[in-house]
Order: structure tokens, then sequence, then C-alpha cells
């Protein structure tokens, strides 16, 4: 199966160049020049991975990587001219998984490309979210870079609610999803967990919404 790859970049000759070197790789590419466009296409076309370049026209390649990653886990690889250390900082903070500086070699670029692709393969259970990333296999979780110590139940709350996107769940799911069919505990002990997991996670606590009169879901509002 042939990989999709979704390269928005307003620099016309750099989108042709990328298309030549990934056609000749297998990949089937997607160009967008603005990142209104990257959106629009990231949503109907539904890429493998995308190429993202940080100076672009309508929407920049900040908001373009939140949004993405608010969406999905999909592997992102970031491109710019700014060579400054924040720059790529802040991209890897975003959720990007790579971060290639101006001007590259477009056969480095695809080469890094199928390495993102295969290591996410490799660890499907690896997520990551605007400053937050999770590791189930090794049950860290890392928020703007530093890890963070959560206990067992926090950490299998935290995965439960990150597994399903968007989905709210009943505190009674919660309860036997978590601590599991045989618990006779109160259904406050669900509160009581959602309570510390997001104090300690400082300002992704946003992410962990509270379904009044249901239960929770987790969920990347971007303003």
């Amino acid at each position: 199966m042939a990989y999709r790859v979704l390269v928005i970049d307003d620099d016309k000759h750099i989108c042709k160049i990328l298309k030549d070197y990934f056609e000749f790789d297998n990949f089937e590419v997607i160009l967008a020049t603005d990142g209104k466009e990257g959106l629009e296409k990231f949503e109907r076309e539904k890429p493998d991975i995308v190429i993202l370049d940080i100076m672009l026209p309508v929407i920049d390649g900040w908001t373009v990587c939140q949004k993405i990653r608010s969406l999905n886990n999909i592997p992102i690889i970031m491109l710019s001219a700014k060579t400054e250390e924040i720059d790529r900082i802040k991209g890897l903070e975003l959720g990007a998984d790579d971060y290639v500086l101006k001007p590259f070699s477009p056969k480095e670029l695809v080469l890094r490309a199928k390495t993102v692709l295969r290591r996410i393969n490799e660890k499907k259970d690896i997520v990551k979210f605007p400053h937050l990333v999770i590791n189930k296999t090794t049950r860290q979780v890392k928020v703007n870079g530093k890890e963070v110590e959560l206990t067992p139940k926090e950490f299998d709350l935290l995965w439960t609610l990150v597994s399903s996107v968007k989905k709210v769940f009943t505190r009674d799911e919660l309860l036997e999803t978590v601590w599991g069919y045989n618990y006779f505990g109160d259904i406050r002990t669900v509160d009581t967990h959602i309570k510390s997991l997001r104090n300690k996670l400082g300002n992704p606590r946003s992410y962990i919404k509270t379904v009044w009169g249901v239960g929770y879901k987790f969920e990347v509002e971007l303003n």
C-alpha cells in the first residue's frame, strides 16, 4: 500500500520538487499552497503524513499544526527557514514529529518521512497533542517535554479518555473500564481522580472536559 503525503508549502517550486521525489518513492502526493487549503485537503484526503511549512499565507504553519494535532495523531514534519532553537522547540511542543531547516535535501526529507512513518507504525501506543505526549507502552506522560508522574489509575483514566477523543464517557463507564466490574467503591472516585489528573497536567488540563450530568471527554479546542 502506498503512503499518502500532504505537502503544505507556498513555494510552488518546492512543492514540485517534493512531488517528484515522493512519487519516485511510491508515495501518493497531495499539494496545498496555503494553510487554509492545507487543512481542507487534510480533512478531505486523509493523508498518512504531513510535510508542513511554517511561513504560510492565510493560516500559518503553527496554527495548522495545532489544528491537525487536535484532530489526529498523524505524523507531521515541519519545514522552516527559521534557525532559532526556540522555533524548533515550539514545533516539537505543538506535536510535530520532526523539524527540518531550509534549504534541505529532498532525498533526505523523503528518508525522514519514511523513518517517521516506520517509527509511528512500530509505536501505535504513542499519542501526541499540543504540549502533551502519552506513551502507553512505557506509561509515560510528558507535558511541554517534562515527565509528569501519574498514579496507575490516573494513567489508565487518561489513556481511556484519549483513546476515544471527543467520546463522552459516563462515570459508570469509566469506573468499569479503569477500576473493573468488581469495584464497589463510590462513583465520586472518578471525580477525585479527574481532579488530581487535571492538577498534574497543568495547561493541558483543559483537554479533559466535564459534560455536566453525564461524565467526561477528551477534546482539544483551539482558539
